[in-house]
């Protein structure tokens, strides 16, 4: 009976479907979680999908390339999503609009702190280089801040794991974080969420509300564009 078991695990394993219904099952389950628990965000969806997945990979001696060939179609599907948050954003474009001034004034501040900060604290913790440029990029999504991390002969996949800590590590304390300042506008909320965990951010903000899901967006997307332009150069600086 375990030889016929263990059989058909092997036989499962190998296909990419198993691994998306896996991906797809768990993310449901603390999807449904989250909901139970009011959105609390210590029970935010992404992080615990995370590490039961990793810990599931561990356990059955799975490789990453094996996983990522199922789950590969939740990954293409990243890229829709993303042009997706042009609905809520036309939707709001008055809103949008009339913050302009003060969006941009933040989005400056906050794309240079978010490089400048990490790249400070680890100087301060005697990191080596490398890990210092691969940390660089942070605050902005994944796919654009690997970019950078190869621009600047870092470690990709340093950046990557780097990126989906920032995110998930933002949507856990902004809310709290938010209240505890007592910021209330939405607008301000949302697009400090954007800038400082990109898409993982964006996407609690808009389970809060979703004014601050658009201006989470926003922020997200010009985050990266500003981010992909400066931080080569100011990092080449710090580093000096």
């Amino acid at each position: 009976m375990k030889d016929h078991a263990f059989s058909l695990w092997v036989y499962l394993s190998q296909s990419p479907l198993l691994w998306l219904t896996i991906t797809l099952l768990v993310y449901a389950v603390s999807e449904a979680l989250s909901l139970a628990l009011h959105r609390h965000p210590l029970a935010n969806p992404v992080l615990h999908a995370v590490w039961i997945i990793g810990v599931f990979l561990f356990v059955t001696s799975t490789p990453y390339p094996v996983y990522f060939s199922g789950a590969q179609f939740v990954h293409f599907l990243l890229g829709p999503a993303t042009v997706a948050l042009a609905i809520p954003l036309y939707e709001n474009r008055r809103i949008v609009l009339a913050s302009i001034v003060p969006m941009l004034a933040a989005l400056v501040v906050g794309s240079v702190t978010a490089a400048a900060s990490i790249v400070l604290l680890a100087k301060a913790a005697g990191l080596p280089r490398d890990v210092v440029l691969s940390l660089a990029p942070k605050s902005v999504t994944a796919a654009v801040a690997m970019g950078i991390s190869e621009t600047l002969h870092a470690d990709p996949s340093l950046t990557a794991v780097a990126v989906i800590l920032t995110g998930i590590m933002g949507a856990i304390i902004v809310t709290p974080l938010m209240n505890w300042s007592g910021i209330i506008d939405f607008r301000a909320r949302g697009f400090a969420a954007g800038i400082a965990a990109h898409g993982i951010g964006t996407a609690r903000a808009f389970q809060v509300d979703e004014v601050a899901g658009v201006f989470s967006g926003i922020a997200m997307s010009l985050n990266a564009l500003v981010t992909s332009l400066l931080v080569p150069l100011a990092v080449t600086q710090l580093l000096r």
